[in-house]
């Protein structure tokens, strides 16, 4: 037993003086892992173990992302809002909805009608007379049956008449003139921007002003008379092209001026101001007749002569203005 004890003992301590002699390498392996997690500015400011020298470890080279591919026109569009589907949809359904489109669908199922209730008519009309004639039963009349397909044919034959006048009627027809578009507006960057917004506001007053003087009072009577509505309606309009068209020569003005050499610029940039001076002037015409309308129609239910008067006479000065517009533009 003594000799076993003695024998484990001997071998214990070999192991322990062996792993006593790979001390040093243990600690040198401490090191280097203690240094992978150690910042760089940090590492300075240790004290260094005498060590060898490690050769840093290549960084991995990542591999490169392939490109992303690009999106289709179709899903391009969809991600700005306009998805193919749906926009096709829309103009299927506004075309479905035009007026125009509307007669075209009433005439044809007019036209259906009016041939089935004259087929009908047609066929009542032979079994009246073959049955009236004694054809279909060797020469026996029944005169129940040629009743009845006599009052069938009457009947269908009526249908048939108000189907005919129906069509004719639609057929006819004459449709309102669409509305048409608004002008589009100049640039924003155009000095001809604003005095165009300006008159589309004025226009859509001047267009309600004028719609409620053509409407007669509570008490029957009319504001002013249908002539002086109609003059200042289409003295507006012709103001309105005028001052479009003087829009029209400054943005042409601008366009070449963008395009001039440095030196002529200063010279259109002058002509520009002076158009722009000129259509400031034709839009505050443009607005005192505006200004003229809602004057009227504030005293269209008091009687008032002298804001009635007024109308006609700012339509008299803006007509002069639309004159001196187009002899400009």
């Amino acid at each position: 037993m003594g000799q076993g004890r003695r024998k484990d003992f001997g071998e214990f301590t070999a192991k322990l003086e062996k792993h006593i002699e790979k001390l040093p390498d243990y600690a040198q392996r401490a090191q280097e892992k203690l240094q992978r997690y150690i910042p760089p500015s940090e590492q300075g400011s240790r004290p260094s173990t005498p060590a060898q020298p490690t050769q840093p470890r290549p960084r991995p080279v990542m591999p490169k992302m392939p490109p992303m591919p690009k999106m289709p026109q179709q899903l391009t569009s969809m991600a700005a809002g306009q998805i193919p589907v749906v926009a096709e949809a829309k103009a299927k359904w506004a075309r479905w909805n035009e007026p125009a489109a509307k007669l075209e669908r009433q005439k044809r199922r007019t036209s259906r009608v009016l041939t089935f209730w004259i087929l009908l008519t047609i066929l009542c009309g032979l079994y009246a007379v073959v049955v009236g004639t004694g054809l279909l039963q060797d020469g026996q009349i029944d005169v129940l049956r040629t009743i009845a397909a006599s009052a069938f044919t009457i009947v269908f034959g009526t249908f048939g008449v108000r189907s005919g006048l129906r069509l004719r009627t639609l057929k006819r027809t004459v449709l309102p003139a669409a509305p048409a578009a608004p002008p589009p507006l100049p640039p924003a960057r155009s000095v001809a921007r604003e005095p165009m917004e300006r008159l589309v506001e004025s226009e859509a007053s001047l267009t309600e002003l004028l719609r409620q003087l053509s409407q007669p009072t509570s008490l029957g009577t009319m504001p002013v008379s249908e002539i002086a509505v109609a003059d200042a309606r289409t003295t507006a309009a012709e103001a309105a092209q005028a001052l479009r068209s003087l829009a029209g020569r400054i943005q042409a003005i601008e366009r070449g001026r963008d395009a001039a050499p440095e030196r002529e610029r200063g010279a259109l940039d002058a002509a520009v101001k002076q158009l722009r001076v000129q259509l400031d002037d034709g839009l505050d015409g443009y607005g005192g007749l505006v200004a003229a309308a809602g004057h009227t129609v504030a005293a269209s239910s008091d009687g008032m002569t002298s804001s009635k008067e007024s109308l006609s006479d700012a339509t008299d000065k803006l007509a002069g203005l639309a004159m001196a517009l187009r002899e400009l533009s």
